[in-house]
């Protein structure tokens, strides 16, 4: 498989007097091809500088949820540092990966179109072909045999059933907010009627989904100063067609919406938890209201077959505790859970 390379060894440095000793990182962009003509995958990669020998315990992918692209949360800089510079620089080769439809990678052509013109798009199967490509494209540029998976939120979906169908290739799954049967509303809604190609978000809006269910005390202290509007700034750069309406909007494709309907939603799984067999851990926030805790409580038991599986539940947090005051704590959780593979 041929990647084109958008950018090629630029070297990042930490602003943060904590880092300030961090190794050099180097970083590379490419477009990864998907199985369908005319759709390519952007991948960014993060390792560091010295780094010439390549381990699949040491090698991980991310993949972003339902709204949201990859970039703008997993490597967003705030306090000088981002999750995807923070496992880099603790001798990671680190990807994350925009499903079409999201980012940089290819919209389909639909997504120009009218929202009601067409059905959702970007359903579950064909996000989990798009991480197998990238999937593929790593192994075979490192030559290793597996990778480590990271999933946020519907990602965490993705990772999960590609992981049912793909055990060999994968070294260890790590599902934070992880989605499951629900029996509460989702926060994702698409308006009355069919459900349309794709949905346009505000970002007045995303900040109200952020705050669900956090105490009026404690909202001001979540989010530290200016990082809600670097997320937001840099997220909404990524689709400059939406950013041409008025009001300014993120376009998100609706497969993600339908899908849920038809399992979760609907107290269906959309995978079995039975079928995989790699370590697992299940690591959420207790003020999350997309994915309450309940969701993790229930899916964890029916991890019969995963050896040396977890569930952490994190204090003073939401769905998106990744940008918030103690997004160390997600950090730190996951990190222990890589270096055990990985013999640290």
């Amino acid at each position: 498989m041929r990647a084109s390379l958008l950018l090629v060894a630029i070297s990042s440095v930490f602003a943060s007097a904590a880092f300030a000793q961090t190794p050099k990182l180097v970083v590379e962009e490419m477009m990864v091809p998907s199985p369908d003509a005319g759709i390519e995958i952007y991948v960014r990669n993060k390792r560091p500088a010295d780094m010439v020998s390549f381990r699949p315990e040491r090698t991980v992918l991310y993949v972003h949820g339902a709204t949201y692209p990859a970039s703008t949360a997993f490597d967003l800089q705030l306090d000088g540092m981002s999750w995807m510079d923070y496992i880099a620089a603790r001798g990671y080769d680190v990807y994350l990966l925009d499903l079409r439809g999201y980012g940089k990678s290819t919209r389909p052509k639909e997504m120009s179109d009218k929202p009601e013109a067409n059905p959702p798009l970007v359903r579950g199967e064909t996000a989990v072909k798009d991480i197998s490509s990238v999937v593929d494209f790593i192994l075979k540029r490192r030559n290793i045999a597996r990778v480590n998976l990271l999933g946020w939120s519907w990602g965490t979906t993705l990772m999960a059933t590609y992981t049912t169908q793909n055990a060999a290739k994968v070294e260890r799954l790590v599902l934070y907010a992880p989605a499951w049967i629900r029996n509460t509303p989702s926060l994702v809604q698409s308006g009355p009627g069919p459900i349309p190609a794709y949905r346009m978000v505000r970002r007045d809006q995303a900040l109200g989904r952020w705050l669900t269910g956090v105490a009026d005390d404690k909202k001001e202290a979540l989010i530290p100063a200016g990082w809600f509007d670097a997320w937001a700034d840099a997220t909404w750069a990524t689709d400059a067609e939406g950013g041409k309406m008025n009001p300014p909007v993120l376009r998100a494709p609706n497969g993600v919406v339908i899908d849920g309907a038809e399992f979760f939603g609907a107290g269906k799984a959309y995978y079995d938890p039975a079928k995989i067999t790699v370590p697992t851990l299940l690591v959420n926030a207790e003020w999350d209201k997309d994915t309450p805790p309940y969701m993790a409580q229930t899916l964890f038991p029916l991890l019969i077959n995963s050896p040396g599986k977890r569930y952490v539940e994190l204090a003073e947090g939401t769905h998106s505790i990744i940008m918030e005051k103690n997004r160390l704590q997600l950090f730190k959780t996951v990190q222990a859970f890589l270096d055990e593979a990985a013999g640290l």
